[in-house]
Order: C-alpha cells, then structure tokens, then sequence
C-alpha cells in the first residue's frame, strides 16, 4: 500500500457526502471512515458545515446534538489547520478565500494532495492550486 492520500474537503463535498451517503461525495466520506484518506479541515469549513447543516435536516435527518457531535467527531479525524491568508485575485467569491487558506495551510505543514470540491469559482484555480472536482478524483482514486 502506498502513502495515504491527504486532501482538504470543501464544506459542500461534505455536506453532499453526509446528506447523501451513495453519491461520490459519500463515497469520499466513507473512504475517509475507512482510513483510506486523510483529511486536513479548519474551523472555517467546520463552522460553515455546522451553519448549513441545519437547512438540510429533511435530507440527513439529524438533530441538533447530532449535528454538533457529528461535528466534534470530524475535527477529531481531521486535521484542523489555521487557514493561510491569501488574496489570491482569481477568486471570484472571497467567501471561498478560507477554503484556499485551508489548501494553502495544508500545503505548507506537509504534504497534501488535493482540495476536493464542487465549488465552480475554486474548480477555476485548478491551473494553480491542486483543486479537482468529487467526480474527477473518484475517477482517479476510487479504487482507494
């Protein structure tokens, strides 16, 4: 078995991921469970997750204790990292300037070698950064 695979998840991989644990997202998810990949979070992506997730109760189904300790669970198994201040121009939503930190942090402490998400105006930067698409790292990795 080679190296394990470290990636940073945008909020919206793991929000697909935990609302809907067939898709690709939860496929990532699940391989992250499994121990096949490493995951490198912040504070950031956690609270943003922790902000959305109570709109999707209809989908996941979880209360709000539930949501905290799934919460506390992922920045255990996680790696939460400071995300690094940038002012990368190419980004249209500076919303999206914490999930690149995050990237950036990773990059910095270690190895990393992906930000996984669906975030069109980050999936951009793929020239740059080591960004890539659910979909085009499953191709590449699904056999984790």
């Amino acid at each position: 078995m080679g190296h394990t695979l470290r990636v940073v998840l945008d909020t919206n991989v793991l929000l697909s991921g935990i609302a809907f644990p067939g898709s690709i997202p939860g496929k990532i998810m699940s391989a992250w469970r499994l121990g096949s990949l490493e995951v490198v979070l912040s504070d950031f992506i956690l609270n943003e997750l922790g902000r959305v997730l109570p709109r999707l109760n209809h989908r996941h189904g979880l209360t709000s204790a539930e949501i905290d300790d799934l919460l506390d669970i992922l920045s255990i198994q996680a790696e939460v990292l400071e995300p690094q201040v940038t002012d990368e121009q190419l980004l249209r939503d500076v919303n999206d300037l914490p999930v690149l930190g995050t990237l950036l942090a990773a990059v910095q402490v270690g190895s990393v070698n992906y930000l996984i998400t669906g975030d069109k105006d980050l999936l951009v930067l793929r020239d740059r950064y080591p960004v890539i698409s659910p979909a085009d790292f499953w191709m590449r990795h699904g056999g984790l």
